[in-house]
């Protein structure tokens, strides 16, 4: 009797340890993933790294002097405008906006290259 029992036993012990193991498996998956995942950290340098590369050089503007307050362009560029087909330059977004509220008259004083 004691030989008919373990025969049966040994399908659901293979059952049990392929269960086992498949979890295992699931579970070490799982935290490789959680592992390989990019930490906040990481993203934060890349980002702040990125930052301190200029968005904008003078050689895609078309104005040597911010057009708002007389600042040389090559101190910075904040932001541009197209504005009658030419790109003009600015030190900050504010001087941007006082261009932009008189645009028209700005641009006649403006120092092209």
């Amino acid at each position: 009797m004691n030989l008919k029992i373990s025969r049966l036993a040994v399908p659901a012990i293979i059952n049990v340890f392929f269960i086992i193991v498949l979890i295992a498996t699931v579970s070490s998956c799982h935290s490789n993933q959680q592992q390989s995942a990019v930490s906040p950290a990481i993203v934060q340098a890349a980002s702040e790294a990125d930052s301190t590369k200029p968005k904008f050089t003078v050689a895609m503007v078309d104005n040597k002097m911010d057009p708002s307050c007389g600042m040389p362009l090559t101190a910075g560029i904040g932001d541009t405008v197209h504005f009658k087909g030419k790109v003009y330059g600015f030190c900050s977004d504010e001087c941007k906006q006082i261009f932009l509220k008189n645009p028209d008259s700005l641009s006649k004083k403006v120092v092209m290259k």
